[in-house]
């Protein structure tokens, strides 16, 4: 009886492949948690619920790198850090932290113990730094990567909040138009004795249904918005999610940008870490936030355990632009990988800079024009029967 080690995807194939050179198979048992990969993975389940702001978290591993970089010893600078972090979330993480490093565990694993909390690219970049000895310059590393992130947020938030302020204003313009106003000036009409033009008839016969039927339809509305927002937070709606944003022409490009993006910058901090190309890519793969398109990366990995190239791989499964597919080749086969994919992350930070611009300058006319006009139609409803009323009281004066 031999025992004997085989790399495979799983247990099933480990099997198979020693079966298959004629071993009489009679136990698999999977490794321990030794990889990068897996010792990040260490308790995902939990903490889910203690969510620290981006910020604090930026704040936190600045303060954290400097003293590092002072050769302030671990235990006392997550100790400094915890008594003057200003987030309760934090402070509260920070505490657990520091009672795993007590208790005699490495920096890495205390923050990986701590579940959802902190990314795994962060806790990968931690480990990485604790073998090379160069703990301060993996967080400054970080730092960097995360200041871009944080910047990037900041312009998709202040990009999206005119128009979507401009569509909230909009309809609510709309609604007290004809719930409040159209209602009352329909008593006006039926005084005036004349046929109503067609397009008062029709906001008139909109409004009064709206009127009549508020105290289920506002209910109706709520509820839906409801649902839709707790089916949206499902794993199978995240995804449809995900894939309809990849089908809208200007917000699709826009989402497969940042992804790449996302996914180049993680990778080239993980491997200027000195992680092997499997590991970062598996924890990599997670930063892209459309789940479509990480649902399409998670044919990668196998292949490049296959022996396949990355470059091969990223071709087979389909969704990165070529060009960034073919500076990837360039790098990975002179040897200068790390440096190419930081190279491709800064190009579509800029690409996907000049998409959102393209994207918001479209919305906002858009958002005009369609508010724009219904706003017209319903102002045009409620004069034009007084106009007709002032014009046909003209004509009747001045036949007499």
């Amino acid at each position: 009886m031999v025992t004997r080690t085989v790399e495979a995807p799983g247990i099933r194939e480990a099997r198979a492949r020693l079966e298959r050179e004629d071993f009489r198979v009679f136990n698999v048992t999977p490794p321990k948690a030794t990889s990068v990969a897996a010792l990040t993975g260490l308790g995902r389940g939990g903490g889910a619920h203690l969510r620290v702001k981006a910020n604090d978290f930026l704040l936190f591993n600045q303060q954290l790198a400097a003293l590092v970089r002072a050769g302030i010893p671990i235990l006392q600078a997550i100790s400094m850090l915890r008594k003057r972090a200003a987030s309760a979330k934090l402070r509260t993480v920070l505490g657990n932290v520091e009672d795993q490093i007590r208790g005699g565990s490495a920096l890495s694993e205390a923050f990986a113990a701590q579940g959802g909390v902190f990314p795994r690219i962060y806790t990968a970049s931690i480990l990485a730094g604790e073998r090379s000895g160069a703990l301060d310059e993996v967080l400054s590393r970080y730092v960097t990567y995360m200041r871009r992130n944080v910047a990037l947020r900041r312009k998709i938030r202040g990009a999206l909040a005119y128009p979507l302020f401009l569509l909230f204003a909009s309809a609510c313009m709309v609604v007290f138009l004809t719930i409040y106003v159209v209602p009352r000036m329909s008593e006006l009409f039926s005084g005036f004795g004349n046929e109503l033009p067609t397009v008062t008839q029709i906001v008139v016969g909109l409004s009064g249904w709206l009127s009549s039927n508020v105290l289920w339809f506002g209910p109706l509305i709520i509820g839906g918005s409801v649902l839709l927002y707790l089916w949206s937070r499902t794993p199978s709606g995240k995804l449809q999610i995900s894939a309809l944003i990849l089908k809208i022409p200007l917000a699709g490009s826009l989402a497969v940008q940042l992804s790449v993006a996302q996914a180049t910058r993680s990778l080239a901090t993980l491997l200027a870490g000195g992680i092997t190309l499997v590991e970062s890519w598996e924890i990599a793969s997670e930063s892209i936030t459309n789940l479509e398109l990480r649902r399409r990366s998670e044919s990668i990995l196998p292949m490049i355990r296959e022996g396949r190239s990355f470059t091969e791989s990223l071709e087979i499964a389909g969704w990165m632009p070529a060009l960034a597919v073919d500076m990837i080749g360039i790098g990975e086969r002179s040897g200068s990988l790390r440096e190419m994919l930081d190279e491709v992350a800064v190009f579509y930070d800029a690409e996907s800079e000049v998409r959102l611009e393209q994207l918001t300058t479209t919305l906002e006319p858009a958002i005009l024009i369609v508010m724009g006009g219904v706003v017209v139609t319903i102002l045009l409803a409620i004069y034009l029967p007084i106009i007709q009323s002032i014009s046909s009281g003209a004509g009747v004066t001045g036949a007499r």
